[in-house]
């Protein structure tokens, strides 16, 4: 014979999905409106940072912005609560984010000035992607995060590379400008090679003499081949990823939170982690 669940456990389920279920209606009305805050909460951030705005309204901007921080500290509150292992969602990418989103304010009780950090709360947009909740957009970024990973090694060699270059064309650039055409220090003249090699080219600093100019020249071409190189490499392997993997996914419905659409390899829901059925 079952037992009956208690009443906190039922609670505890329905927040569970209008929090973790996408697939539901106040699950999706839930994240849009989460969203929406999220961009609100940093507008009025930037707003604070405009002396004018600042000036006038300054204090219905951190009325605003506690009402806001309150919203996120009760979801916050509740995601800990609904979810079966809140240790590993507290330590988890948007555990850390949402405690994030919410510290800020209240050590600007403490600390002034603190409440501008609060513009870390951009980085929930990433919520974005479970909101859409499109097999497609999972599937392409899974495999960009695969073709960044796989490329990782030769990316690191590459800018070890770079970074080699940068110190031996920064100390020639010394020896044949000197501090005369503003190469007044070796760490000066690397900034002015990575500047060049970059295409920014702020123009605070230039080579004078003709031998300095060819190098700079040589710089300048050398630039655009080092800013293509990266973007091969992990495009390779996202080719790569996309020939091995030609399925996107296949509907496993979950038994708790209904969500239907997984990846085919899936043994547990993204939404609440339940096992799905094979």
């Amino acid at each position: 014979m079952k037992k009956s669940k208690s009443k906190y456990e039922i609670f505890r389920e329905k927040i569970r999905i209008i929090l973790y279920g996408t697939n539901t209606i106040l699950g999706r009305m839930f994240d849009l409106v989460l969203l929406g805050l999220i961009l609100l909460s940093v507008l009025l951030i930037m707003m604070e940072t405009v002396q004018g705005i600042n000036q006038k309204y300054h204090n219905q901007l951190i009325i605003c912005e506690w009402i806001i921080t309150i919203f996120f500290t009760i979801e916050y509150i509740l995601r800990i609560i609904s979810i079966q292992k809140p240790v590993k969602y507290a330590f988890s990418f948007y555990g850390i984010i949402d405690l994030l989103a919410v510290l800020p304010m209240y050590l600007s009780i403490f600390f002034p000035g603190a409440s501008v950090l609060s513009v870390v709360r951009a980085l929930r947009f990433f919520r974005l992607f479970k909101i859409l909740h499109i097999p497609q957009i999972s599937h392409q970024s899974v495999q960009l995060r695969e073709a960044i990973d796989a490329s990782k090694e030769k990316i690191l060699v590459f800018i070890y590379f770079v970074l080699i270059s940068t110190i031996i064309i920064g100390s020639v650039m010394y020896l044949v400008e000197g501090k005369e055409s503003g190469f007044t220090s070796i760490p000066m003249s690397i900034y002015w090679t990575i500047v060049t090699l970059t295409t920014v080219g702020y123009g605070d600093i230039s080579p004078q003499t003709p031998l300095g100019q060819f190098i700079a020249a040589f710089v300048m071409i050398l630039g655009y081949g080092i800013i293509a190189v990266p973007t091969g490499i992990v495009t390779a392997e996202f080719a790569k990823s996309s020939l091995k993997n030609n399925s996107v996914s296949t509907k496993k419905t979950c038994r708790r939170c209904n969500s239907q659409v997984h990846f085919d390899n899936a043994q547990y829901c993204y939404e609440c982690g339940t096992k799905l059925p094979k």
